[in-house]
């Protein structure tokens, strides 16, 4: 059974505890996102036709550079996994790079999910909704083979390239929004093989319910009625058909970019009424 995030990962700074838990589920700031002018279709093509070489020069960024470089000294110098796991660097790079990079302000509980032996069915990592977790505790397996995965060169190498791509990809983000998940989705979808797989995931969650107009809010409903919400309107076998995968991630896009440009019209309109009230009183 998965274990309640709202109890594990606590309230935000702001209490919204209903905020907490939906960033956590979709992986994201759930609910907000920058608008964009820009064709989110023809956006995605771009991106797939320059990412080896945006990649690069990401990754020769200065910032990106000092993560990095940062991160394997803080590596090589950690005597246990724990010590490791307490270097903020050592965590941002690592969770960035695995995917899990929305909750790095959760500290405790990211040390404590790494350290799991998966093997006991009663560890954390096993319990968390996102099974992201229990991919990553699995592929480092510090509870049982320490530091001597994650100091391997090659393991060091592919994860300065995962860290330099994800930061690739939030700049993709900040100029259309959703287009991270986007290509991501298109390489993932020929995988999926039930509901639970896509509610266990939140890229694979994001997509799908944004594609389908279902509400961030039903997070909190049973598994049930998360599983009906989607194979009522949808047919998951269909995702063994690129051209099917293609329409729908297209329709994420849209549906991405006209949920944006409804938020930041109502902020816009919830801004105005503020002056408003100001200069009648």
């Amino acid at each position: 059974m998965a274990i309640d995030l709202t109890m594990l990962f606590g309230t935000p700074p702001d209490g919204s505890v209903a905020a907490n838990l939906l960033n956590t589920i979709y992986g994201q700031a759930a609910g907000t996102g920058a608008t964009s002018n820009q064709d989110p279709v023809r956006a995605l093509q771009q991106a797939e036709q320059n990412q080896a070489n945006d990649i690069a020069t990401t990754a020769a960024e200065p910032q990106v550079q000092r993560d990095i470089a940062a991160f394997q000294a803080g590596v090589q110098s950690a005597k246990s996994p724990q010590d490791l796991l307490q270097n903020p660097t050592v965590m941002k790079v690592l969770l960035t790079a695995n995917g899990l990079g929305a909750d790095l302000p959760y500290t405790a509980l990211a040390q404590q999910a790494l350290l799991s032996n998966v093997n006991d069915p009663n560890a954390l990592a096993n319990a968390l909704s996102d099974t992201n977790w229990k991919a990553v505790a699995q592929t480092y397996d510090f509870a049982n083979k320490g530091l001597s995965i994650i100091q391997n060169p090659k393991v060091l190498s592919t994860l300065a390239n995962a860290y330099a791509e994800v930061a690739w990809r939030q700049s993709l983000d900040a100029a259309t929004p959703g287009l991270s998940n986007a290509l991501t989705f298109r390489t993932e979808a020929s995988g999926i093989t039930s509901v639970d797989q896509i509610l266990g995931d939140p890229v694979m969650r994001q997509v799908v319910t944004t594609a389908l107009g279902i509400p961030l809010q039903i997070a909190y409903q049973d598994l049930g009625a998360q599983e009906k919400a989607i194979t009522t309107q949808l047919d998951i076998t269909q995702f063994k058909d690129p051209k099917f995968v293609e329409s729908f991630v297209q329709r994420y896009l849209i549906a991405t970019q006209q949920n944006a440009a409804g938020t930041s019209s109502q902020t816009n309109l919830d801004a105005l009424a503020v002056q408003a009230q100001g200069l009648l009183v």
